[in-house]
């Protein structure tokens, strides 16, 4: 009977301290910063900078590291003037920027608009995106500019590629466009 009341006195105080113990909160912390992270907000003031400071804001009229803002704005009188805009890629290599341009076409744009510029891309016959029209179609007055422009502010429900692609990246599939739409119009 005695070793039936030990037992029962043994479970008895586990339970009462596993009951009692936060298993989120320990008791003692060694170093409590390293638990608790002190957050904080990306453009809060903080006492450590001058007064008026913000932490993290870019310094006015200065460009990213590796960005090429584009001239035109984003409307309607922009896409009007970059129609008629032309490539600044080099005339003599043409057939590497068309190289080059069908390669970065087939991985960001071939999904939707397909391999062949068609509308026809793997997300249009899955019928998860619907309305992509082809580069031959008689409406659509595409020019390289013009490709440009739709590549670096997007149109519609297509997104911008501007962060994707850099300057001359964009450029080479604007003019693989439009030998696309010249192998359409065949």
């Amino acid at each position: 009977m005695k070793i039936f009341k030990n037992i029962g006195l043994v479970l008895g105080l586990v339970i009462l301290t596993a009951s009692c113990a936060d298993k989120n909160s320990p008791n003692y912390q060694y170093m409590p910063n390293m638990y608790e992270a002190v957050g904080y907000e990306t453009y809060q003031e903080v006492d450590f900078l001058p007064t008026g400071m913000e932490a993290g804001l870019p310094v006015e009229n200065t460009i990213s590291r590796g960005h090429m803002p584009y001239e035109f704005a984003n409307d309607i009188e922009g896409k009007e003037l970059a129609r008629l805009q032309s490539s600044p890629l080099d005339s003599l290599k043409s057939e590497v920027n068309l190289a080059k341009g069908k390669e970065l076409y087939n991985i960001n744009c071939a999904i939707c608009h397909g391999n062949k510029g068609d509308g026809q891309g793997n997300l249009v016959k899955r019928e998860k995106i619907l309305g992509v029209p082809s580069y031959a179609d008689a409406g659509r007055n595409i020019s390289v500019g013009d490709a440009y422009f739709t590549i670096y502010y997007g149109i519609n429900t297509m997104g911008s590629y501007a962060n994707q692609l850099n300057h001359e990246e964009r450029w080479q599939v604007a003019e693989y466009l439009m030998q696309l739409k010249q192998d359409l119009t065949k």
